[in-house]
């Protein structure tokens, strides 16, 4: 009796709901466009809030903000906005951070080519959020810009990757259910999101997703050092799903519908 080859990650979830039905929802042009078009929606919503916030902070605040206090006060923004984003459209898509899709597929819960469209999407969609938010109030607070400090921005790269590594770490240990909105996903990343916020936003930004660092730097006119916030969340990322694999195994077939999304039913 020959055994069954022992399959995990996407091939797991396709093995698990059937071929023919993981075909006609994964790998077809309306799923991937509302996959996409929930990632557009839950990123640009992030840069929007934080680039709006920021401005808002400067512009009409009342007083001159500290550091310290617009740090908390935009990453208790984004942490808000990622809970409610992560609830209503987490059996869609929630990924909303270019680290976390490079994260899941290397872990195998999905295929390179979604990656590339989900990254491009993701950027697309920071941008747009910036850029709307510069439309109502100029560059007024740098727009929520991350920016490392002078002279250190190689500590700053090793700092993403150590806030980007605790992130994708916590989230892909808790993505083991049908969907990324478990009851507690959403609120745990809105926690880690505040916490390590206003930990390192004065120092420089914890953006922890190369997205969120995009909008605000392409409608402020400076992409200078935004590589900083590609290198370092990407080698967390990488980093975390090595750990994961250690700490939990190869990735389930559960584990991959979280990454890929709740299907449609067919009609």
């Amino acid at each position: 009796m020959s055994v069954p080859p022992v399959v995990f990650g996407e091939a797991a979830l396709a093995l698990q709901i059937g071929q023919p039905r993981f075909n006609a929802n994964w790998k077809s042009p309306r799923h991937r466009f509302r996959r996409l078009l929930s990632e557009f929606i839950g990123t640009a919503g992030l840069t929007f809030v934080l680039s709006a916030g920021a401005a808002i902070l400067v512009l009409y605040g009342g007083i001159q903000v500290e550091p310290i206090i617009a740090a908390f006060i935009l990453s208790a923004i984004s942490a808000l906005w990622l809970v409610v984003a992560i609830y209503f459209l987490g059996d869609i898509s929630s990924h909303f951070n270019p680290a976390m899709t490079f994260a899941f597929t290397l872990r195998g819960d999905m295929g390179w080519p979604m990656c590339a469209a989900y990254v491009v999407v993701q950027l697309i969609a920071a941008a747009a959020g910036s850029f709307l938010a510069r439309s109502f109030f100029g560059i007024e607070g740098n727009l929520a810009a991350t920016i490392p400090q002078p002279e250190q921005l190689i500590q700053a790269v090793f700092f993403e990757t150590i806030l980007t590594f605790g992130m994708v770490l916590m989230v892909i240990s808790m993505a083991n259910g049908p969907k990324l909105n478990g009851q507690f996903v959403p609120v745990a990343v809105g926690a880690y999101v505040m916490s390590l916020g206003t930990l390192g936003g004065p120092y420089e930004g914890a953006a922890m997703n190369p997205a969120r660092a995009f909008g605000p730097d392409l409608a402020r006119g400076d992409l200078s050092t935004w590589w900083v916030y590609v290198v370092g969340p990407v080698a967390g990322a990488i980093i975390a799903v090595l750990v994961a694999k250690v700490l939990r195994g190869p990735a389930k077939a559960q584990e991959a519908q979280a990454a890929m999304g709740t299907p449609q039913d067919e009609s």
